[in-house]
This record gives C-alpha cells, structure tokens and sequence, in this order.
C-alpha cells in the first residue's frame, strides 16, 4: 500500500501517462519553473525576516539609549 491506497505500479502508471501527454522538456521546464519561484519566495522570506530582525533590534537599542540619562 502506498500513498492514500495508491500502490507504487499506479503511481508509475500515472507517472508514464503524464510523461507522454507533455513529454520530458515540458516536464523539465515546468520544474525548473517551480524551483525558481520556490527559490524566490524562499529569498525573499528570508529577507523579510532579516529586515524585521533589523528593525527590532534598532527600536532597542533607541529604547536603551532614551533611558540613559542625558549628562
């Protein structure tokens, strides 16, 4: 038994039939599509939070700079 009931020979199945409905370069080029948007969302998450990271350690250090007393 496989994923949900699927046994491994309906997925190959499955697996055969997609490849002759758009063949291996569509294939290829839809992965290579999928893992730069992934690629990109991934960067671009991780800049977010670098960026909230920046600015909550910037609103500290103005937190601990107005509690020093001017002198």
């Amino acid at each position: 038994m496989g994923l949900g009931g699927i046994s491994i020979w309906q997925l190959l199945i499955i697996l055969a039939i997609v490849v002759m409905l758009f063949g291996t370069s569509r294939l290829r080029n839809i992965g290579g599509d999928l893992g730069s948007a992934i690629r990109g969302f991934r960067d671009s998450m991780s800049k977010d939070d670098a960026s909230i990271e920046s600015e909550s350690t910037n609103a500290a250090r103005k937190e601990q700079d107005s509690d020093k007393p001017a002198g």
